[in-house]
């Protein structure tokens, strides 16, 4: 199976936050995107977003992918004090081919995939032929617009 992971940093040093979960799938990354800054939202003072996206070829069940990439930002010391709040690390498990749950602790796709241009503008960029829920990504990314979505 394949997912898509998404990830973004704000705090300490985000390049190398992002690069701990390039590493930490070693072996199992087929693409990464490049690096996208995002400015923030949900009403958070806070600096900008550092954003990438990988599709990994799974190693493991749904809700074992879960527990690493939760185990990821436990290490980077993520601390989940303000909702949409500043972050060293966040970890979205966005798809996996052929897997749909409306489990509440792993939702899948993930519920808010189709607003966030920070998710499906790197997406496009390792798989431009992406689909969420069977409707292509770009046609997506083109009513959406970019939300001041900037590659680096």
């Amino acid at each position: 199976m394949r997912a898509v992971l998404s990830t973004g940093s704000n705090i300490g040093d985000a390049r190398a936050h992002l690069r701990s979960v390039v590493d930490a799938f070693a072996g199992h990354v087929v693409a990464a995107s490049s690096i996208y800054a995002t400015a923030p939202w949900g009403g958070v003072e806070q600096p900008d977003f550092l954003n990438q996206v990988l599709l990994i070829d799974v190693p493991c069940s749904p809700h074992e992918l879960l527990a690493r990439c939760q185990r990821l930002e436990r290490e980077a010391r993520r601390v989940r004090d303000v909702r949409w709040g500043p972050r060293t690390l966040d970890v979205d498990i966005i798809s996996i081919d052929g897997v749909t749950s409306a489990d509440p602790e792993l939702t899948l796709p993930h519920p808010r995939a189709r607003e966030r241009a920070f998710v499906l503008i790197p997406w496009l960029e390792v798989e431009p032929d992406a689909a969420l829920e069977g409707e292509a990504v770009a046609g997506i990314v083109e009513k959406l617009g970019a939300q001041g979505v900037r590659r680096l």
